[in-house]
């Protein structure tokens, strides 16, 4: 088994027959000048070391040196093991909040920032388990589709806020359904977890039936309350308006509050549990345990092979070429002129 890992580097290729090209061009251009300066077979006379085919020899040489080159870009790897590889895990999503709410700074730095703080360390503790992300306000908006790659995941969490969606308030019953419809295959009886980190505040009826439905096809809701019970004002310099804070219809400036109590509900309603999300250990640790308990299922089987670099085979033999080019000069080699193999000698 092989695989190449840099393909476009093929594409230098080209320089093989620009480079013939050329010297077929020089070839003719100085047989052209010879011809202009005198009779052919005199020169020949003149210069009777010189040889008709090295000069044929140092570029094949050089076109070989450059082949083997472009080969070590491209990285070709060669399968020395294959095993087959089966992967046990949970199927997770974690839904945010990103709601103008979750920019109150009643925890720090904010809601939000919080809220991603927690997603990041508890991926961080993942094993082989599969995940995925949202964010939800007004409505849900798929982020990070079911996945094993944690890097790339982390990476589009950290893009997270309120203006990628523009529809405002909190409809957690939004965020259950996409998950429920889009993220988890009913099919599959797979371990599915749904994670919501929210400040509460839902501007829904909804939610509790969407946590009753979820239950039933097997979906347990993890709940991760951020904010205090006193609350804070919503800082909009995020938004870029410095100084300004989030008012109400009346003009009055908006304190948003956690509300425990519907997270509370909406976990106990799919049969999960609620976290108090300001303690980070706390939401770690309890999340550990839940996974723990939870039965992991085979998710993934596929071969793989223990792939391992060649490049360095063809780099060498390119050095190598290049170093014996220099030793090819173009005047006719003593033991080669004595066998007469390229009829040299007339």
């Amino acid at each position: 088994m092989y695989e190449l890992e840099e393909k476009g580097y093929f594409y230098l290729l080209i320089i093989i027959p620009i480079l013939v090209l050329v010297f077929l061009y020089v070839q003719v251009w100085k047989k052209k000048k010879q011809k202009e300066f005198g009779d052919l077979s005199l020169l020949q006379k003149l210069s009777p070391e010189k040889s008709v085919f090295k000069p044929v020899l140092k570029i094949s040489v050089l076109l070989l040196a450059i082949i083997f080159l472009i080969i070590a870009l491209v990285n070709p790897k060669m399968g020395t093991k294959i095993e087959t590889v089966k992967r046990q895990g949970i199927d997770i999503v974690f839904a945010i909040d990103v709601s103008k709410s979750m920019l109150a700074e009643d925890v720090a730095p904010n809601r939000l920032e919080k809220s991603k703080q927690l997603v990041s360390q508890l991926i961080n503790q993942m094993g082989s388990d599969k995940i995925g992300i949202i964010a939800y306000s007004g409505s849900a908006f798929p982020v990070v589709p079911m996945t094993s790659d944690y890097s790339v995941s982390k990476m589009f969490l950290q893009s997270m806020n309120p203006t990628m969606i523009s529809s405002q308030g909190t409809m957690i019953d939004e965020a259950i359904n996409l998950a429920s419809e889009k993220y988890f295959v009913k099919k599959e009886k797979t371990s599915k977890v749904l994670v919501i980190i929210s400040d509460g505040e839902d501007h829904s009826d909804e939610a509790i039936a969407a946590s009753e439905d979820a239950k039933s096809s097997g979906i347990k809701i993890v709940t991760i309350g951020v904010g205090t019970e006193k609350g804070g004002t919503i800082p909009l310099k995020s938004l870029g308006q410095n100084g300004e804070f989030q008012k109400d219809q009346e003009g009055n400036v908006v304190v948003t509050k956690r509300s425990q109590e519907i997270l509370e509900k909406i976990a106990k309603s799919s049969g999960g549990i609620y976290i108090d999300g300001n303690n980070t250990k706390q939401v770690t640790e309890s999340i550990k345990k839940l996974l723990d308990k939870t039965q992991k299922s085979e998710f993934e089987s596929s071969q793989m092979a223990d792939f391992k670099s060649q490049f360095q085979w063809f780099l060498g033999f390119a050095f190598f070429l290049l170093f014996i080019d220099l030793f090819f000069l173009e005047r006719k080699t003593k033991w080669v002129k004595k066998m007469n193999l390229f009829n040299e000698e007339k």
